[in-house]
């Protein structure tokens, strides 16, 4: 009994001995860890000051767009310059004031181009004509659309009887009935059809000319002038441009600001030499110019 009694306290101590060993190697492994990403910080004490708390980063703020600018007067010299070989013509219309800010040159006669499709959509709704087919004309400038009316709604009558009602004497139905683009217009004249349009409430017009599309129906680029200056004010255009002759005739008008504010009118002539993409960038110019933007 003695022998087995001093083996059986010997097992007894190794095992507490194991016991104690195991217990310490498994107090290691389940020990915290520091994390990585967040500290917290101790309570602060009297001795130990807390520290500083971090400010929150600043949110950057972008900047507010500058309001486009009000239209200004021009000299006749500084658009003269616009065009240097060419012609110019500009009148600037505030609706708000009832007069003219800006007047260049505003006797000057012009080949209309496709201006003249104010008038021949005057006349073609007036008699009952497709008013979807008008808007259509307009947006798109469509020449196709344009003969037809011509030819159905009175040729070159429809220029002289709005002439006659509005009293454009500036206007002149072409000398070659068949060939409306050569009628004559004067920029004073033109401002006159879109003061009418407005005041007559005349919208299946104007909805086709706040639709115009950046390319006409025969792919010609029609953004120049107003709309690509127009820095982001809403705009209704009717563009003209002619093809053929010993010069090219580049024209941009419509309206411009809340509540169509503007008329803008700039009628231009170019020398062939000069070819439309630059003809163009000289008409955007001209309106940055009396927009008072600093494209000018």
């Amino acid at each position: 009994m003695r022998k087995l009694s001093g083996i059986f306290l010997v097992g007894l101590c190794l095992g507490a001995i194991g016991a104690v060993v195991v217990t310490a190697g498994h107090s290691s492994a389940a020990a915290p860890q520091p994390i990585a990403v967040t500290e917290i910080a101790p309570a602060t004490t009297s001795e130990t000051p807390a520290p500083a708390p971090t400010p929150a980063p600043k949110t950057e703020t972008p900047a507010a767009k500058a309001a486009p600018a009000d239209p200004v007067e021009v000299d006749a010299a500084a658009l003269d310059k616009l065009v240097r070989d060419g012609k110019v013509s500009a009148v600037v219309f505030d609706r708000q004031r009832g007069a003219a800010i800006d007047s260049v040159h505003a006797d000057r006669g012009y080949t209309s181009a496709s201006l003249v499709k104010l008038l021949i959509a005057l006349s073609t709704l007036e008699q009952g004509g497709p008013v979807a087919d008008v808007q259509r004309m307009l947006a798109r400038s469509d020449d196709d659309l344009a003969s037809r009316f011509w030819t159905a709604y009175g040729g070159p009558s429809i220029v002289t009887r709005w002439a006659a009602k509005l009293g454009l004497s500036g206007t002149r139905a072409p000398a070659d009935p068949g060939r409306w683009g050569d009628t004559r217009i004067t920029a004073p004249d033109v401002v006159k059809i879109y003061r009418y349009l407005l005041d007559r409430k005349s919208g299946a017009i104007m909805k086709g000319l706040r639709d115009a599309t950046e390319r006409g129906s025969d792919g010609f680029r029609q953004y120049f002038g107003i709309p690509d200056a127009a820095g982001g004010r809403p705009w209704a255009v009717k563009q003209g441009w002619s093809c053929c002759g010993p010069t090219r005739m580049l024209h941009t008008s419509g309206v411009l600001g809340e509540d169509s504010r503007y008329i803008v009118v700039v009628l231009t002539e170019h020398p062939v030499k000069v070819d439309y993409p630059t003809a163009s960038r000289r008409v955007t110019t001209i309106v940055s110019a009396l927009l008072g933007s600093d494209e000018s």
